[in-house]
């Protein structure tokens, strides 16, 4: 049977970016210098394939730190966590590695300096999210008010509009972000913001890929997990960029070819916590369906690396 021709547009950047990568290292070379179990206070990157693979290798997730035993090595996930949770395992003794995102780390000392300056904190987030409820819990409870939308901005009480500043977390819609910002703006001129765009530069990136290729295809498949924000954005993020239907997919075999009959251009890219295995995956799913001409579409490029933390370091 002849195959459908099919020009598949492929982002980059695209997969896994330097916060990630660093994350997955520090787990398993935690793995290396204490043996398994090692401990990992909730999913290290929203990714069910990579947290299989770990778990493989002698990982044990769990939610709370009271879940871990003190004789074992804990690490903290790249979302970052609320400043009780790394005092309260050197309260317990335990030896703990700290995998929070560098660039995660760097909202939190945001928040920190400016509630130090009299500030009183806003975080543009996604309510219940982990990096959310980490960078709020750099402060004290009821000290930072979280909104989500424009519409939030207009409901919430500060205690002084001359003193207060905004942080945002990492990996929003970057348009999106820009209203509420515009929003906060608006409604309080004299609100100091981050001296550097919040959101990262792998969210940016892989954003911008989606905007160029959205306009050319029928259809773009994201390849992510249901709870990984970077990865959702960018499906909206390809329906506003003029994609009639953009679909996120685990793995090759979560695609719903239905919805692609007919189609004669595709997109596809990655959420920053998906590993190109599972994009070749889908690659090769697509080549067994269409007579496939690739076209690769690259808007940055990108060569950041994140150290790990010097209790992992080999010595000199």
């Amino acid at each position: 049977m002849t195959r459908p021709p099919l020009t598949l547009f492929l982002a980059a950047p695209r997969g896994f970016c330097a916060g990630v990568d660093r994350a997955i290292k520090i787990v398993e070379m935690a793995l290396e210098k204490w043996g398994a179990p090692v401990y990992v206070r909730h999913e290290i990157v929203h990714n069910r394939y990579v947290v299989d693979g770990l778990r493989a290798k002698g990982a044990v997730f769990v939610e709370e730190l009271d879940d871990c035993p003190p004789d074992r090595p804990v690490i903290f996930s790249a979302h970052g966590v609320p400043k009780s949770v790394p005092a309260e395992a050197a309260r317990r003794e335990m030896v703990y590695v700290d995998a929070t995102c560098p660039l995660v780390s760097k909202v939190h000392i945001e928040a920190q300096r400016h509630a130090e300056n009299g500030l009183q904190m806003i975080m543009i987030g996604h309510k219940g999210h982990p990096e959310t409820i980490g960078t709020m819990g750099q402060l004290p409870d009821g000290d930072v008010l979280l909104v989500e939308t424009v519409d939030d901005v207009a409901r919430v009480a500060v205690r002084d509009p001359e003193r207060i500043a905004y942080v945002t977390q990492t990996t929003l819609s970057v348009d999106d972000t820009a209203d509420i910002v515009s929003a906060l703006r608006a409604r309080f001129p004299a609100i100091v913001g981050p001296h550097k765009e919040d959101i990262c530069y792998a969210t940016t990136n892989r954003q911008e890929a989606v905007k160029a290729i959205a306009p050319k295809v029928d259809a773009m498949l994201v390849v992510g997990a249901p709870n990984s924000s970077n990865s959702r954005r960018l499906v909206e993020v390809a329906a506003r960029a003029g994609c009639g239907y953009s679909q996120l997919v685990q793995r090759a075999g979560d695609i719903d070819w239905r919805a692609l009959e007919g189609a004669r251009a595709i997109g596809l890219t990655a959420g920053a916590s998906a590993p190109e295995t599972l994009v070749n995956e889908v690659i090769e799913a697509i080549n067994a369906r269409f007579d496939v001409t690739v076209d690769h579409v690259e808007t940055a490029v990108e060569n950041v690396e994140f150290k790990v933390p010097r209790i992992l370091r080999q010595p000199a």
